[in-house]
């Protein structure tokens, strides 16, 4: 869209003209032009934000001053890489090359912009279509900079009280048949709310041994709705990714047969679906059940033809509308004024009954609340009854769309480059949005991280109920979200038109050709999540494409004979994303790749190699390798705008800086992740360099960091690290024994890092006496202690400490004795107990704990989970105490 490439190209401009003047040596003049005329154009992008709707002459020239960028970014981004290229080479390749004709593509560039701004002047001069001249070009993200908490909500199904009791009765019925229980109805009629709020009811929970939610879709692979099955119900190994359909169908029978289960398929939009997963389903005459959505009543009859088991949802009265949207608006509050009530009860009429028009609808009133001009623009802009109807209702989707802020827009198309019902991890999607340049500073905060501002306009467009929050981290953020399928066509859509992406699907006959372009010849962005080999194989022409995006969670090998195609094909790439590709061999074109600033990818290798400092650009760098261990060559100190390093669980070696880096002094201020790293490389050359460090992972013999040299360890280098907030260590002692490398103690707790939030222990085999330590350390909030972190039969906990620790995760262990009270955890949140099989009970007086809120167990003995539900039962101070148990017949 034309507002994101104008800012992104912008941005760029300014990073060349400040940091990499010799790269554009001999066309200084143009760019400098170029960045002139594009800034003058910003003011009327974002004044035009919603006039484009109303005036075709308006979306006629936005139109334009989108192809005019991208055509001066393609020209700027060509000459870069050849300009890069040429400065490897000799002098009298360097002077045939600077004959080239790249200045006056500039300039050509720079004068159609100036040509677009002479007739954007022309509108605000004579003040057409009800533009006013602004005195700045700047635009600024409006509202207060105010950091607020996300709201987290309980599934609210309104109006569906009855369907929800007669679900719940269903599942837990007498029936002993294998029942398939369908909820039909049309597209945001609430299908998926209610079936998830019946999914999650205590007494459903209680009632079945194994349970897992698997979204269809309307485009689905067999083999990934197993897996996904599978992920719930079992653990997935390496083994069952290179297995057949029918082979998992077989392994879900089996691990399936060992009890009651239910198994819902969410969005199932035909019979064939319904019959080419069935199998893997046993009627073992135990009391199982399926939940199946769809919106075809076709769909549900074919699975299950008794008309009792087949429950078609009603539409919304009209006061079950306006509770539903004084929910969403006003939270647990009702609405606080006549005249509001009034004009949204008029809404709430005109949106037909339908769930999702209403909460859409609410997401357009939530940010102006007491503002009954806004109130009554939307009751205007809501046709009556549209929602019943398919094409009108889009209309309604899209008003919610048309009134996003301006830098709201971009963030949410974007989330149509994921598949249907793809649970996008938050983390990653921060990663992309920042790599695509959608995330700006405001004016004024450039204290600010930009994943910061990110994770706000994500928490914004779940507020506007745009976005599903799927997961939360322990400490209360988005960890995991996905878009309602009606919205995400609204994306792709609207993407189509603004030339921002680009779905593939299906096979790939349709590009057989190299010289044969993909559809829309001047898309930046492709996604294609099946048949990616096939496509890849076809060698499509792509000369425009900044990002190429693949989700597929089925696993494929790279063929050797197309390791280099990408790289080759793609030479302007920002944005790579294969993870679901295995290369055999790292692809070492990717050097020549230095647009890109986010890649994602996965290998058989164990070298990083030198030429990875190639890619300048670099802000996330994602590495999956079979390795145990990922020895990395490159000289990442070269690349000065990192700001993430994620290796998949292997311990990475990383070098010190070189002695003229180390002798400047100079931190790298960007980066933030190191996923994992040796202990071998936390020396204090290295540490220095990177105290802006938010996250570290540290794998292997952890003895080395506590081995003293001379006064000092490598432990007490991570103490300089002021701004880290989460720590993993991971005691990996291989191919020794775990006991030879066992910590015989831990630091002081002033030599850790002093903001540390979250801790995670792996494999430590300490003893539960120095839990005292990690008590002490002041801002402790999530403590995971997972599968042999500490050993020993008994536990007593220490006075004084854990001042702040919300969530406390026990793994394996052989803890038999566990002591200690509500002083002792004082605002403790959540507790989690995995696989601690020989702990005899809870202590009873954690119930004493006001603030918690749930007590989860996996795989307890019948003692720990009789000491828990007494808690529950007798807990004074928190009668909404929560209690998850798996598997829940114990």
């Amino acid at each position: 869209m034309a507002d994101a490439a104008v800012q992104f190209l912008l941005e760029n401009l300014k990073q060349l003209l400040l940091n990499s003047a010799n790269l554009i040596h001999g066309v200084n003049n143009e760019v400098e032009s170029l960045y002139q005329e594009l800034s003058m154009l910003k003011a009327f992008l974002k004044d035009s934000t919603e006039k484009r709707t109303e005036y075709e002459v308006v979306k006629q020239l936005v139109r334009q001053i989108r192809d005019v960028t991208y055509e001066a970014e393609d020209v700027i981004d060509i000459f870069l890489f050849h300009a890069a290229v040429q400065n490897a080479r000799g002098r009298i390749n360097r002077a045939f090359h600077n004959m080239t004709d790249y200045p006056a593509k500039l300039h050509k560039a720079a004068t159609d912009i100036q040509s677009i701004r002479h007739r954007v002047k022309q509108i605000y001069d004579n003040k057409w279509y009800g533009f006013e001249a602004q005195q700045s070009g700047e635009s600024s993200i409006s509202g207060s900079r105010e950091k607020r908490a996300p709201v987290v909500e309980e599934e609210n199904v309104v109006g569906f009280h009855k369907e929800t009791k007669m679900l719940v009765d269903q599942l837990i019925g007498e029936q002993k048949e294998l029942e398939v229980i369908s909820v039909v109805g049309m597209g945001g009629l609430g299908k998926t709310t209610l079936a998830r709020k019946v999914y999650t009811d205590p007494d459903v929970d209680f009632n079945f041994r194994s349970r897992a939610w698997i979204f269809v879709s309307q485009e689905y692979n067999r083999k990934e709705v197993f897996l996904g099955i599978l992920s719930q119900v079992s653990q997935v190994t390496a083994d069952m990714y290179k297995m057949s359909a029918d082979s998992l169908a077989q392994v879900i029978r089996t691990r399936l047969e060992s009890g009651r289960y239910l198994i819902v398929l969410d969005d199932v939009w035909t019979n064939d679906a319904w019959d080419a997963l069935k199998n893997a389903f046993p009627n073992k005459k135990n009391g199982s059940r399926i939940v199946l959505t769809s919106r075809e009543t076709e769909v549900a009859k074919h699975a299950n033809p008794d008309k009792d088991a087949i429950h078609n949802l009603r539409f919304l009265t009209e006061d079950e509308s306006w509770e539903l949207l004084q929910l969403k608006v006003f939270r647990k509050g009702s609405c606080p004024s006549d005249r509001e009530s009034t004009l949204g009860k008029k809404i709430v009429k005109q949106c037909g009954g339908l769930p999702l028009a209403v909460v859409v609808v609410a997401g357009l009133l939530l940010k102006k609340v007491n503002s009954d001009d806004w109130w009554n623009k939307v009751a205007e802009s809501v046709r009556p009854y549209v929602a019943r109807d398919p094409k009108q209702f889009r209309e309604v989707l899209a008003l919610s769309y048309k009134h996003l802020p301006y830098h709201l827009k971009a963030c949410f198309l974007y989330f149509g480059v994921f598949p249907e019902d793809f649970q996008i991890p938050v983390w990653k999607l921060i990663r992309l949005w920042v790599a695509e340049g959608l995330i700006m500073l405001p004016i004024g905060e450039e204290n600010l991280e930009l994943e910061e501002i990110a994770e706000e306009h994500l928490e914004d467009l779940v507020d506007r109920n745009l976005v599903l929050v799927e997961k939360w981290t322990s400490n209360g953020r988005i960890k995991a979200c996905r878009i309602h399928d009606m919205l995400r066509d609204l994306c792709l859509k609207e993407a189509a038109e603004e030339k921002f992406f680009e779905e593939i699907k299906g096979a790939v006959q349709n590009y057989s050709s190299s010289s044969t372009p993909i559809p829309n010849n001047h898309s930046r962005r492709i996604c294609i999540h099946s048949h990616l080999l096939n496509y890849i194989s076809s060698k499509p022409s792509h000369p425009h494409v900044r990002s190429f995006l693949c989700f597929a969670s089925d696993e494929t090998d790279m063929p050797l004979q197309l390791t280099s195609f990408i790289p080759r094909a793609f030479q302007l790439l920002r944005v790579l994303d294969i993870r679901s590709i295995t290369f055999s061999r790292f692809p070492s074109e990717i050097k020549h790749m230095i647009h890109l600033r986010y890649i994602a990818f996965c290998g058989n290798f164990n070298i990083l190699p030198a030429a990875i400092y190639y890619l300048w650009n670099i802000q996330t760098l994602i590495v999956e390798t079979t390795s145990r261990t990922l020895e990395i060559q490159a000289d990442i100190w070269k690349l000065l705008r990192l700001r993430h390093l994620h290796i998949n669980g292997s311990s990475s070696h990383l070098h010190d800086p070189p002695t003229k880096v180390q002798k400047s002094n100079e931190v790298r201020g960007d980066l933030q992740t190191i996923s994992t790293i040796s202990p071998e490389s936390c020396t204090d050359n290295l540490l220095a360099m990177t105290r802006n460090l938010k996250k570290l992972g540290i794998r292997g013999k952890l003895v080395r960091l506590m081995e003293f040299k001379g006064r000092s360890n490598m432990f007490d280098n991570l103490a300089k690290l002021d701004r880290l907030k989460t720590l993993k260590l991971w005691n990996d002692t291989f191919p020794d024994p775990p006991s030879k490398g066992r910590l015989r103690g831990l630091p002081q707790q002033y030599k850790f890092p002093p903001n540390l939030k979250k801790l995670t222990l792996l494999g430590t085999l300490l003893d539960w006496e120095h839990m005292s330590t990690l008590g002490m350390l002041p801002n402790l909030e999530v403590l995971k202690l997972k599968d042999s972190a500490f050993m020993g039969q008994s536990w007593q906990a220490a006075d004084g400490g854990f001042r702040k620790l919300k969530v406390l995760q026990l793994g394996r262990t052989d803890l038999v004795s566990w002591t200690a009270s509500g002083r002792h955890f004082p605002k403790l949140q959540r507790l989690i107990l995995n696989h601690c099989t020989t702990l005899v009970e809870i202590p009873s007086s954690l119930g004493n704990i006001a603030t918690l809120q749930m007590m989860e167990l996996y795989f307890p003995t019948r003692s720990v989970v009789a000491s828990a539900r007494l808690i529950q039962q007798q807990s004074v101070v928190n009668n909404g105490l929560k209690l998850l148990i798996y598997p829940p017949d114990l």
